[in-house]
C-alpha cells in the first residue's frame, strides 16, 4: 500500500521535464525492474541548485521518488545535494513498500550521477561524490 504522499507526488509529479543545457544531468536504471531515471540539474556559480527536473520512465515509486527528489534537492547547495539519501526520499514520502525501495535507491544515484556530470563538466571535484555506474544497467 502506498502512502498518500507517494500517491500524490505520483498523481502530480513535481519537475517533470527537461532543463536545456543543463549543468548536470544524471542517467540511471534497474534492468529488473525496467525503470530509467533521469535528473537535470541547473546550478549557479555558487553552487546551488537553482532548478532540477526529471525524465522518469517506471512504475509509480519511481515517479513519485523522482519527484520528491527534485523538490529535495532544489535550492540546496552541491553539498547538500549529496547528502540526499533514498531514506531521506522514502521518509519524505512516509515510506515505500518493501519491494520498491529500489526506486528510492535510483533516485538517489540519479542525483549523484547528474552531480558528476556537473563536477566533470565544471572541472571541479566534489569531496564524497564516487564516479557513477558507466552502464545503467549494471548490476551490483
Amino acid at each position: 500500500m502506498y502512502s498518500e504522499k507517494v500517491m500524490d507526488h505520483f498523481s502530480n509529479p513535481r519537475n517533470v521535464g527537461e532543463i536545456e543545457n543543463a549543468s548536470g544531468v544524471g542517467t540511471v536504471g534497474n534492468a529488473k525492474c525496467g525503470d530509467i531515471m533521469r535528473i537535470f540539474l541547473d546550478i549557479d556559480e555558487n553552487q546551488v541548485i537553482r532548478d532540477c527536473k526529471f525524465k522518469t520512465f517506471g512504475c509509480g515509486a519511481a515517479v513519485a521518488t523522482s519527484s520528491m527528489a527534485t523538490e529535495m534537492v532544489k535550492g540546496k547547495t552541491v553539498e547538500e545535494a549529496l547528502k540526499v539519501t533514498n531514506v531521506a526520499v522514502m521518509e519524505a514520502l512516509d515510506g515505500l513498500p518493501p519491494v520498491k525501495v529500489h526506486c528510492s535507491l535510483l533516485a538517489e544515484e540519479a542525483i549523484h550521477a547528474a552531480l558528476w556530470d556537473y563536477a566533470e563538466k565544471e572541472g571541479i571535484t566534489i569531496e564524497g561524490l564516487k564516479k557513477p555506474k558507466d552502464d545503467i544497467y549494471d548490476e551490483e
